[in-house]
């Protein structure tokens, strides 16, 4: 989960779909469950002091005769202590906001609503997609090992030269490029596959545009926080207590302001055009108790012919946007997809998703505080203040995300279940969602029964038979007829 919901798991535009960050983070804010870099301090400048010597390969050196960091364990058993009882707030966290219990249908069976031709074209997509997208998730971990366990990472940044600062952000901007460098033929590879489905419709100049600002995005929010990071550990002894409080802040506040200040990048957003759509979307609105201003419209037609929806942000900045493609549907199947979105607003899925983030953020620095000994000497820097630990760092958080994704997913999969079911309370019309979900799997050449691997690794979202089935149960359960 993270901290957009969205109604439709629709493959990306821009890259394989792995489900993973590459050796950077995601183009997306760091949200619920993502870990915010903290290792734990090698040699470095005298605590307090914030003075470091410069040493000729780039790294920088310590006060004399300071002992190690990681083998003072009066520095490190308060944060394993930390690191039970945050562990212990974000499992619970996790279990109580949750649901659980969320309705399930029955056993889910495509052949029931889908022909044997839609099945066989879902299968061959999937097929199609399936080896770029898990060349793309061992291509992440190969080359984020690299970085953990090597002085590759060191070795690439260690000649670049200025204040610690600019070697820090340079670092980044460098390892993101060869990064990107290195994916870029998978995402043509996967870019072609959309294209020969029809569900892409960029031209290479937008792709390579769009990519090209997702690194942007990547690099700028790495930078913040490795800046922020590495600036407390200068100063601080027990930097990641403030490390933790800051990567607790710092995911609310991405949360909280990228739907206004990144989605633009990508997207240009307009409020629906007055109508009887958009005056039924705001009485269903209000008529569920939902604040909601306006429902804005997404241009996604310029890149893809993909039907989606989603609630991104929380409080002022809380949106429910709609695909423009998804304008194409019957305004009765338009309403129900709002309708699940509106499911999400009241549950405070977002909020309660970053709140988990929030606190896995922190959880994350007070790991990496304590795994960051081993890593600084496989990778030769001489601390966390090295302005060449970047690396190190950035392959941290990819080996982070990669670990929490499945449980992510996993979370995810039942608050999109409850979001369906709110959507059936509301508009107690199972035949529409039924029909919905049918438009939303065939024009998404959506996976129709997805292997167990690939569920656990990719679907944020119940497949589609399983959406179906649970409208057929909600039916049962209230007394309305079965689609």
């Amino acid at each position: 989960m993270s901290e957009r919901q969205d109604t439709e798991d629709s493959p990306r535009q821009d890259e394989p779909p792995d489900g993973t960050t590459t050796a950077v983070t995601a183009t997306n804010p760091p949200g619920p469950g993502d870990t915010t870099p903290a290792p734990e301090p090698a040699p470095g400048p005298t605590p307090g002091s914030g003075e470091t010597r410069d040493r000729p390969d780039g790294g920088e050196e310590g006060a004399v005769g300071e002992r190690e960091p990681d083998s003072d364990s009066g520095l490190r058993r308060p944060a394993a202590i930390t690191l039970v009882l945050l562990g212990l707030a974000v499992l619970a966290v996790a279990v109580f906001s949750t649901p659980w219990q969320a309705l399930i249908g029955g056993p889910p069976d495509p052949s029931r609503d889908f022909t044997a031709a839609q099945i066989a074209k879902a299968r061959a997509f999937d097929a199609a997609t399936s080896l770029p997208a898990y060349l793309s998730l061992a291509l992440t971990l190969v080359f984020a090992g690299l970085l953990v366990a090597t002085p590759f990472g060191a070795k690439v940044t260690g000649r670049l030269k200025g204040p610690w600062w600019l070697r820090v952000i340079l670092g980044v901007v460098l390892i993101t490029a060869i990064t990107e460098l290195v994916r870029w033929p998978l995402g043509v590879w996967y870019e072609t596959i959309l294209r020969d489905y029809g569900l892409s419709v960029q031209n290479w100049s937008s792709w390579a545009g769009d990519r090209l600002k997702s690194m942007g995005v990547e690099a700028f929010l790495l930078c913040v926080m490795l800046l922020a990071l590495m600036a407390l550990a200068r100063r601080v002894r027990r930097w990641w207590i403030p490390a933790a409080a800051g990567a607790f802040a710092l995911t609310v506040a991405a949360s909280f302001v990228y739907p206004v200040v990144f989605e633009p990048i990508f997207n240009d957003f307009t409020p629906m055009r007055p109508g009887p759509l958009r005056t039924e979307l705001l009485e269903l609105a209000e008529r569920d108790r939902v604040p909601v201003e306006d429902v804005l419209v997404a241009d996604a037609s310029r890149r893809t012919t993909a039907l989606n929806a989603y609630v991104s942000g929380f409080g002022a900045t809380r949106r429910i946007v709609v695909y423009d493609t998804l304008l194409r549907a019957p305004e009765r199947e338009v309403a129900l997809v709002v309708a699940h979105e509106l499911g999400h607003a009241k549950h405070d899925d977002v909020l309660h998703g970053t709140l988990l983030g929030a606190l896995g953020s922190g959880l994350g620095v007070i790991v990496l505080f304590l795994l960051f000994g081993t890593v600084r000497r496989r990778t030769g820097v001489t601390s966390i203040t090295d302005p060449r630990a970047a690396g190190a760092l950035m392959g941290l958080i990819t080996l982070g995300s990669v670990l929490l994704g499945p449980a992510q997913n996993l979370i995810s999969r039942h608050v999109e279940a409850r979001a369906d079911t709110h959507a059936l309370d509301l508009t107690r019309d199972p035949a529409t969602f039924v029909a919905m979900q049918k438009r939303l799997a065939l024009t998404n050449i959506s996976d129709l029964s997805p292997d167990a691997v690939e569920y656990v690794l990719y679907a944020s979202h119940p497949s589609a038979p399983q959406r179906i089935a649970l409208a057929r149960a909600w039916a049962e359960l209230n007394g309305v007829p079965r689609p």
